[in-house]
């Protein structure tokens, strides 16, 4: 449809590696790897963590669950990062053996906090016929 010369190599490059259906997400998160703001290698990167991995809206405070804007999944995050960085090598011509080698520089989240048991009343809680009427 269009010649090479209307499509962005990086683009293209990211549309043959995440061709199938089910990568359509990661090959937009690759191709905004391409068109990252990073003037080189190295920022690119640090785009895309920014991009993939969402710091907590309250700042200063320890992770909650309540508060985390993360894109979901750990796994989803990482996909995201992968896709990316691809698009950054893409990008600035590195070789595919140095992209693969690339790792998030993110802890991944603490583990939930534990489930906190519920202490059972030891006196049963009252029936039916032992419960006082309240109608007028």
């Amino acid at each position: 449809m269009f010649s090479g010369d209307w499509t962005p190599q990086c683009g293209s490059c990211c549309t043959k590696k995440y061709a199938s259906l089910v990568q359509i997400p990661w090959r937009v998160f690759c191709k905004k790897g391409c068109d990252a703001d990073g003037d080189n290698w190295d920022e690119c990167i640090g785009k895309c963590t920014e991009i993939c991995y969402k710091d907590p809206v309250l700042e200063d405070r320890q992770w909650s669950a309540y508060i985390d804007r993360s894109p979901g999944q750990d796994s989803y995050s990482l996909e995201c990062f992968n896709a990316c960085v691809s698009g950054c090598g893409f990008k600035f011509d590195i070789p595919a053996e140095k992209v693969e080698q690339i790792k998030p520089n993110r802890p991944s989240k603490p583990p939930p906090p534990p489930a906190v048991e519920r202490t059972k009343n030891s006196e049963p809680i009252a029936k039916g016929d032992d419960v006082p009427c309240t109608s007028a």
